[in-house]
């Protein structure tokens, strides 16, 4: 699901947001949200890292697309391993799936930040 800055969401499922908590010693539970709680989308954050051999193949590859067919033969053939060199880390950034974090301020006050969009739906636009 794409989401977006002002949307209205709620949880798909009970969120745990602490671990235990003690008192003198004594376990007495942990922090969660449930599923339903509503909120609105403050930011939403694209995750994806591209490393530094990802951004080298961007940009010896638009080079060697550009202006490859006027280039020495020679320069063109280093250029052209260059970027095969590349290729495997070009094809696993690729192959990841993008991760999207959202900020989330919940209608009960609090915030959740870096939350996976996962684990998020639409609000349901019936009223009680």
């Amino acid at each position: 699901m794409a989401l977006k800055e002002g949307q209205r969401v709620e949880l798909a499922g009970d969120t745990r947001l602490t671990d235990s908590v003690e008192v003198s010693g004594v376990v007495i539970g942990f922090l969660s949200l449930a599923a339903g709680t509503t909120g609105t989308i403050e930011r939403v954050t694209d995750n994806q890292d591209e490393s530094e051999d990802v951004r080298e193949y961007e940009r010896l590859k638009s080079l060697l697309d550009a202006f490859g067919l006027d280039m020495p033969t020679e320069s063109r053939r280093q250029l052209e391993e260059k970027v095969a060199s590349l290729e495997p880390a070009w094809t696993a950034f690729q192959e990841r799936a993008p991760h999207v974090s959202v900020r989330v301020r919940f209608d009960n006050g609090f915030i959740l930040d870096g939350a996976d969009e996962a684990v998020f739906v639409p609000a349901s636009t019936t009223q009680d």
